[in-house]
């Protein structure tokens, strides 16, 4: 009776075990515009003016498939590109606005490695 309840015991525990797939809600820090390059003040400024962007994708809904930003409803944020000095294509440092207007949104995200963590910026 001890073996079947321990191993009842361990099949719940493994069952319930979170599993690779599984992604924790990972906290965003705040970072201050100054400290970011200085090609996120560029793009910010493009998008308070409305463009023109450099990239046919900059102001393109930001879907949020990697659950990191806080969730809201499809078509509230989106994303634009941090130019990259050097690089050939986009890179991977973008600006997320989040909230309207586009030209003015309530919340900036900034990300260097392609959508794998954010900042907020303040």
């Amino acid at each position: 009776m001890r073996n079947l309840i321990t191993a009842l015991t361990l099949a719940v525990a493994t069952t319930l075990a979170p599993t690779a797939a599984y992604a924790a809600p990972t906290a965003i820090s705040n970072c201050a515009l100054s400290s970011l390059p200085s090609q996120a003040s560029d793009t910010l400024d493009l998008i308070h003016s409305g463009g023109p962007f450099p990239y046919s994708q900059d102001g393109t809904v930001f879907q949020n498939r990697e659950g990191i930003l806080p969730s809201q409803s499809t078509g509230y944020y989106h994303e634009y590109t941090v130019k990259t000095p050097g690089s050939s294509n986009r890179g991977a440092r973008r600006l997320i606005g989040g909230g309207s207007p586009v030209t003015s949104p309530q919340y900036v995200y900034y990300t260097g490695d392609h959508y794998a963590s954010f900042c907020k910026v303040t």
